[in-house]
């Protein structure tokens, strides 16, 4: 992982500019600055940020991770891992572990929902409002073919 002082920089860029080669939004980079995943830039003399090509790799970065669903927190313990790339790679090796631990959880939850939709959709005759299926089971969680304390949400389980 490219640290943002990893190697000298010679392009200069303005925010639009940033956001044009990463395709992060202006909007999401002054947020990854503001919770300190990217550092910082040089301001210009009239104010305007001016990045380097270290924030290029920086937010490459965070847009693949956030891409394949890591976490803020994962991403940040993951960039400061990238500050001293000769220690082992446990540490990333334990944070990839427990998100894919989480993505199986989800797609367990994802095949509970769809086998209840699926159910739901099926079970109806057509008809009117007053008499769909689909909405009475929308209305009344016990018409549901899972346990109705099951959690059929796609979030992720919130952490202990």
């Amino acid at each position: 992982m490219p640290a943002n002082s990893a190697k000298p920089s010679y392009r200069r860029l303005s925010i639009g500019r940033l956001q044009d080669e990463t395709g992060v939004l202006v909007t999401t980079i002054r947020y990854y600055e503001k919770i300190g995943l990217i550092d910082p830039p040089r301001r210009t003399e009239g104010g305007q940020r001016d990045y380097d090509e270290n924030a290029i790799e920086r937010l490459r970065f965070i847009r693949h991770t956030r891409d394949l669903g890591f976490s803020i927190e994962a991403i940040r313990e993951l960039i400061a891992l990238g500050s001293d790339p000769d220690q082992s790679c446990e540490t990333a090796d334990d944070i990839a572990q427990r998100h894919l631990g989480d993505v199986r959880q989800r797609i367990r939850q994802l095949r509970r929902l769809e086998k209840e939709l699926k159910r739901m959709v099926e079970s109806c005759a057509g008809g009117v409002v007053g008499t769909c299926h689909v909405m009475a089971v929308l209305s009344d969680h016990d018409l549901c073919a899972t346990d109705r304390h099951e959690r059929l949400a796609t979030a992720p389980p919130t952490p202990a």
